[in-house]
Formats: C-alpha cells, structure tokens, sequence
C-alpha cells in the first residue's frame, strides 16, 4: 500500500488545481501523431471537477460549430502542459450540467469581479511560468524531431 502513495505523489503535479467550476479555461493539451509532437488548446467552461487525488479529472465545454463539446481531462496527466485561466466565474454549485440545456446568453456565467478574482490571478502566475519553460522544451524538441 506504502509503494502505491509513493508513486502517485510522484506523478501529482504541483499547482495543478489553479481553477475551479465555472472558470473558462484554456487546457494547453499533448498530441502525438506518430513521430510529431504538437500542443493543441481546447478552451471552454469548467463543468465539473470528480474524484480525489491522482485520478482527478475535470470537464470542460465549449461551443463549436453551434455543437456542444465536452472533453474529460485527468487533472494530473503528462499530457496536459497547462491549464490557464481566462475568465473566472461566479457559481454556486459544484456540478454545472444545467448549463448544457441553456442556449446563447442564459448559458453565459457571471465573472467574478474584486479582490477574490485579483487573488486567484496571481496564484496562477506561478504555476503559468513553469507550464511555459515546459511548453517552450516541447516545441524546441518538435523542432528538432522535424529537422532530422
């Protein structure tokens, strides 16, 4: 039991939960295409946050096309280079599914003004500079990957 906690606090990122629901996120996610490597952005509303510890995962939707998308992200996947906060929103409850029935404005969340949103800004600037120095040795290494 002791080894299997000892690996997962290995494979825990630092920082990771920088949002909440309600959010609208930027999740900077990994592909892999065969050889190539590339960081491709899905940028949406935090539904949901489940589960606790290394199998955290989160919820995110977003409009395409006049489709509804959602995706399930593990919170603390290799995959995910970072998660950036774009716009922090003001609910009141932990699971927003109610958002999925709404259409145009009534699916819009309110934004969280003042000193909470100013707080939340700052915490993540930390864990932004770390994804970036990672997300900057990914494409260096595509780079080189591509020139071979």
């Amino acid at each position: 039991m002791d080894i299997i906690k000892t690996i997962e606090a290995k494979q825990t990122k630092q920082n990771a939960e920088s949002f909440k629901v309600g959010d609208t996120v930027k999740v900077h996610f990994e592909i892999i295409e065969g050889k190539t490597k590339r960081i491709q952005i899905f940028e949406g509303l935090v539904l949901c946050i489940k589960n606790k510890g290394i199998g955290k995962t989160f919820t995110v939707r977003k409009e395409s096309y006049g489709v509804g998308v959602e995706r399930v992200f593990p919170l603390h996947s290799p995959r995910i280079v970072k998660v950036e906060l774009v716009r922090p929103g003001k609910v009141r409850r932990s699971k927003i599914y109610y958002v999925r029935d709404k259409i145009g404005k009534a699916a819009k969340i309110k934004e969280l003004l003042g000193a909470k949103a100013n707080a939340e800004f700052a915490a993540n600037k930390a864990a932004y500079a770390a994804a970036e120095a990672e997300e900057k040795a990914i494409k260096e290494a595509a780079k080189e990957a591509n020139a071979k």
